[in-house]
């Protein structure tokens, strides 16, 4: 399936030759930007895998456009001859890769598959990520939550001069009878001042 690009260059000429070879190509443009303001709505309304964006526009430039974008899609930054410096600032943005006006066709297609693809695997990692920290906060609860629970049966079995296994018990049919988490019952007799009843 062919990738789905949104074209922001506020020069109409440039704009209209990115385009063409983007077509050319066999990649779908769907929008077309001549400032930062629109590139970002195309961004939001058509979900391009792409952005190809031209550093200096009017407005929001392409390094803000960069830095508001660079989490939803693959960023490719267009700049002049000798702008070192704005290249620089657009990767510090997100962008994936650049181009030099005037864009050659031969720089084109590798630059926006390689900013797609790099895109695609940081997207693949920040998810990995995601769930490891999901993973974690979750083995993370479910220790605080035993370690109340361990605590609380100690509680029970000297308030109640059971042993471990009934006061284990003890907790277990609280929480039934209550219709409520066995962690969320023992903390709330861990939370009991200490000498009153059960």
């Amino acid at each position: 399936m062919a990738l789905r690009i949104v074209v922001a260059e506020d020069e109409a000429l440039i704009r209209m030759d990115l385009v063409e070879m983007l077509r050319e190509e066999g990649y779908e443009v769907v929008g077309q930007a001549h400032d930062g303001t629109t590139a970002l709505d195309l961004v939001a309304t058509a979900a391009p895998d792409v952005l190809l964006v031209d550093v200096a526009m009017p407005g929001m430039d392409g390094i803000e456009v960069t830095r508001a974008v660079a989490d939803r899609t693959a960023v490719v930054v267009v700049t002049a001859f000798g702008q070192r410096e704005r290249v620089d600032q657009a990767r510090e943005a997100g962008a994936m890769a650049y181009l030099v006006k005037p864009v050659d066709r031969g720089d084109l297609m590798p630059a926006i598959e390689m900013a797609a693809s790099g895109w695609a695997t940081l997207a693949e990692l920040r998810g990995q990520a995601q769930a490891s920290a999901t993973a974690a906060a979750n083995a993370q609860a479910r220790l605080a939550d035993r370690r109340d629970v361990e605590r609380a049966k100690g509680t029970v079995s000297r308030m109640l001069g059971l042993d471990e296994d009934a006061a284990y018990t003890w907790l277990r049919q609280a929480a039934m009878d209550a219709r409520r988490p066995l962690a969320e019952v023992a903390r709330e007799i861990l939370d009991r001042e200490p000498g009153s009843a059960l």
